[in-house]
């Protein structure tokens, strides 16, 4: 295995969670893919008709970015630079990949329709920075999802994962409550439904202007 080329930073899923054998992990996988899903329908319906362009920030392994391709026709989808990430992007032609970070996102203002970022936030070491980034490149709608806390880490307690880091998955570096993931959101744009897939926080808002 050759040197990572993110140094110091968690790429992708810790956790295979898309393909994970465990079947709990997968059943609760399949169930926030499918509320993220339906937030996706709801902005389809919203005035002004479908989004015309898509950006998804972190986008992993791809799998979120195909399917929002799938719906949409237009997607961007990055994440940082990774062999790994490269090699499972190439089983998903339609979206556009590239390598870039969530604080200087390489796009003028207002490029989106949408933006999504679904697990990204909690790994980000200004996430402030990274979300205004996503403001000022979006220019309707923001889907975003990140772990419930205190109740994704007491998971992985009772599952007996990372009990020397208090059930903190590793590259986690912010921890949101519901109200309070809702409560940031809310500074930058006005959320519009939030949902909690468990042992997640979803929230879909709309962009001011």
């Amino acid at each position: 295995m050759g040197a990572p080329e993110t140094v110091g930073v968690v790429i992708g899923n810790h956790t295979q969670k898309y393909t994970a054998r465990n079947p709990a992990i997968r059943l609760l996988t399949e169930r926030w893919v499918a509320n993220l899903d339906r937030l996706f329908g709801q902005v389809s319906r919203e005035p002004g008709g479908p989004p015309g362009r898509t950006l998804e920030v972190g986008c992993g392994e791809g799998v979120i970015a195909d399917k929002l391709h799938r719906r949409w026709g237009e997607v961007v989808a990055l994440d940082l630079p990774d062999a790994g990430l490269r090699a499972d992007w190439r089983g998903y032609p339609g979206p556009r990949f590239l390598h870039a970070s969530a604080h200087e996102l390489p796009f003028g203002d207002g490029q989106f329709d949408v933006v999504v970022a679904a697990e990204v936030l909690e790994h980000l070491p200004d996430p402030a920075k990274g979300l205004q980034e996503m403001v000022r490149v979006g220019r309707r709608h923001l889907v975003l999802s990140v772990p419930r806390e205190p109740v994704f880490r007491s998971c992985n307690l009772v599952a007996g994962r990372y009990v020397r880091d208090l059930g903190n998955t590793p590259g986690h570096l912010n921890h949101w409550s519901k109200g309070g993931f809702v409560r940031f959101v809310s500074q930058v744009a006005e959320v519009r439904e939030v949902t909690s897939p468990f042992p997640w926080t979803c929230v879909w808002a709309t962009l001011p202007g």
